[in-house]
């Protein structure tokens, strides 16, 4: 028998066992939560969801900005035994129809701000047979969701809970209980639910939360990435109120100034980043946007979503004097297993292995590839989803036993860190040598005309890849090709150079914030492929 284990109960229940709960736990626009405020809140959530029939193992899709009511559903949802589903707010209606149609959720809540998209979606389900039966909605207008549909108010669900006459006591969930559903971004291919348990939440909080970022009480967070994303769910949920800390809440694009103005106003400790908002962060400093003092309190600042180029560790420690603890997670982990630590971080490198987790670099051949030697990551640990929702051929071929197969090429160094060259399908063959677009990107981006870059292949005429530079200027440059490539033949070797740059206005993300190379790899030889037509016609 699997031990009884809560999520909320472990990250809300304990503070007010402990007698925390006067402590802020939660600061959003809307209002500010104590521990004890909070409890309460989910405990009404929890109560309006029962009325509404929710049951335990159920999904409940979740299509919402970072709010109290999410933060408070998400919590509700896993006291009740049922299974926390936030999807990305970025999703328009056909993609999120798809979701909630694999999911096989009954309940679908979101936010005022995407009834529109939620809408659609959910009347595309419905059209195809799918399950939805009752969908919430914040502020006023629950319409337009079809008469088979019980469309309410967030008020109206609140107001069924309270004629329950009380709050329904949390669900007696084991650590192996399914708490959380969170799909991966879908790179290569469709969104895929990694299905993970109510003990691996524990084991995030008490692997990289406290003995990596040393995270404590005092500590007040602020974080990049929502809540559906499985970084930033651990920012602003997992780890704060695993200690009794407190999190900002940020319903807003984290444009560089508002980031400025919430570190200084609210005196943040901890700052969650990507490396698509250092990059602007330090650009907006150096032009005197934003005041390099708004992150003087921040202790400690974190990275993950894609390497991190060292001019951005660098930069950031020198711009705004916070150190930046660079690592690589994923959504199948639930957050990050390697990382750099406090105090000895390497910039330009994933750091080393979390504690709990085992990584090894794992040749063509399947085998452990010798140090300097590049091959497949592999990861192992106690978060580890159980698998994704009905994906039995993916399942099969990403997960080996108790190794995660990541599809992330790296390195391991003579100093015991780790450097990721890319995605295994990313690295390019140049001549018959391995160039990894990580190594070109890192040099491009030092240029000063550069905001962002991405390295993708294209075959030419033979049929052979090179390089080719997708690459989006900063504010009052533009690209000049000729430059670029100049650049790179100065810092690096001759047959590293991009055969071709291409200007592009932004770089084409997945919900999650990652690159979507595919979608460049077809620009770029869309691009390169006009070019060689007008030449062979002059």
């Amino acid at each position: 028998m699997s031990e009884s284990f809560n999520a909320t109960d472990y990250l809300v229940g304990r503070r007010l066992a402990a007698g925390e709960g006067d402590r802020v736990a939660v600061r959003a626009p809307s209002r500010t939560l104590t521990y004890a405020e909070l409890d309460a809140e989910v405990g009404r959530v929890a109560a309006g969801l029962a009325a509404l029939g929710v049951q335990p193992e159920q999904r409940v899709v979740m299509c919402m900005v970072d709010e109290v009511e999410l933060f408070t559903g998400i919590l509700a949802t896993m006291r009740l035994g049922a299974v926390a589903v936030p999807v990305s707010t970025m999703l328009r209606g056909p993609e999120l129809s798809v979701l909630v149609a694999d999911s096989r959720s009954r309940l679908v809540l979101c936010s005022a701000t995407f009834a529109d998209v939620t809408r659609a979606a959910v009347l595309a389900t419905r059209q195809r047979g799918g399950d939805v039966g009752e969908v919430v909605v914040t502020g006023d207008d629950p319409s337009g969701f079809g008469p088979e549909v019980g469309a309410r108010t967030w008020a109206e669900m609140l107001a069924a809970g309270e004629a329950l006459g009380g709050i329904p006591p949390a669900y007696d969930t084991w650590d192996e209980s399914q708490a959380l559903w969170l799909y991966t971004s879908g790179t290569t291919g469709k969104p895929k639910a990694a299905m993970h348990r109510h003990a691996d939440i524990r084991t995030v909080c008490e692997t990289y939360g406290q003995q990596v970022l040393g995270i404590r009480a005092g500590d007040l967070c602020l974080s990049v990435a929502k809540l559906f994303f499985a970084y930033g769910i651990g920012n602003s949920m997992f780890f704060p109120l695993s200690v009794g800390a407190a999190v900002v809440l940020e319903p807003s694009r984290p444009t560089p100034a508002l980031l400025a103005e919430l570190a200084a106003r609210h005196r943040v400790t901890m700052f969650f980043g990507t490396p698509s908002s250092y990059g602007p962060l330090l650009a907006a400093a150096e032009s005197g946007q934003i005041d390099a003092a708004a992150f003087a309190t921040v202790r400690q600042g974190a990275s993950a979503g894609e390497a991190l180029p060292a001019r951005m560790v660098n930069g950031m420690r020198s711009v705004f004097g916070v150190e930046v603890l660079d690592g690589i997670g994923s959504t199948e982990a639930l957050h990050i297993y390697l990382s750099n630590r406090p105090g000895e971080v390497v910039p330009g490198t994933s750091g080393v292995p979390v504690p709990g987790y085992d990584v090894e670099i794992r040749g063509t051949d399947g085998r452990p590839v010798p140090d300097g030697e590049t091959g497949t990551l592999y990861v192992r640990g106690d978060s580890i989803c159980t698998g994704y929702w009905c994906r039995t051929a993916t399942n099969r071929l990403v997960f080996e036993g108790e190794w995660l197969r990541t599809g992330d090429t790296y390195i391991r160094n003579a100093d015991g860190t780790y450097t990721c060259l890319g995605r295994t399908d990313d690295v390019l063959k140049v001549g018959g040598i391995w160039v990894t677009p990580a190594e070109v990107e890192e040099r491009l981006v030092a240029h000063p005309s550069v905001a962002e870059v991405v390295v993708v292949a294209v075959s030419d005429d033979d049929g052979l890849d090179v390089p080719v530079a997708c690459v989006v200027p900063r504010e009052g440059h533009t690209v000049d090709p000729e430059a670029l490539v100049a650049w790179c033949r100065e810092g690096l070797a001759s047959f590293k150079r991009p055969r071709h740059v291409i200007a592009i206005d932004e770089v084409p993300r997945t919900a999650t914030g990652k690159v979507q190379r595919f979608r460049l790899r077809e620009l770029a030889s869309a691009r390169v492929g006009e070019g060689r037509a007008l030449q062979a016609a002059l």
